[in-house]
């Protein structure tokens, strides 16, 4: 078995010491997403929350036949994708980012056309790209 020289394993672990230098530095320089204001209202035990979510059927049909209209329309975006959906006793709160003031009504247009437009409460924020 051959010996790798101290000089070229020395030179090799430099090398890739820069490069994770270089990596921690590029990724530093983008802002954190922060939570914090929207996390603080939803521990408000006024606040509708995803384990708030009702175990009755009725509910959960609600809940998933939103889920599924909102997954199925391909033009929205990955953020109306993944907004939650909480269904209590037949009324239905949305929360979270949506790319667009129009993303957000078409969101709150197919909520109410499966839960009724009196029985939807939208919380959704318009995420404007940072």
């Amino acid at each position: 078995m051959k010996r790798v020289p101290k000089t070229a394993a020395l030179g090799l672990l430099l090398l890739c010491s820069v490069c994770w230098l270089s990596a921690q530095q590029d990724t530093s320089s983008q802002t954190a997403p922060d939570n914090t204001r929207i996390n603080k209202r939803d521990r408000n035990q006024n606040e509708a929350t995803a384990d708030q979510q009702k175990e009755n059927m009725s509910d959960r049909d609600l809940t998933r036949a939103i889920r599924r209209a909102l997954e199925q329309d391909k033009s929205l975006s990955t953020k109306a994708h993944n907004l939650k959906v909480i269904a209590q006793n037949g009324a239905v709160t949305l929360k979270g980012p949506v790319a667009s003031d129009q993303e957000k009504q078409a969101v709150e247009s197919k909520a109410a056309q499966i839960a009724g437009s009196d029985k939807v409460s939208s919380e959704i924020q318009v995420a404007h790209n940072q």
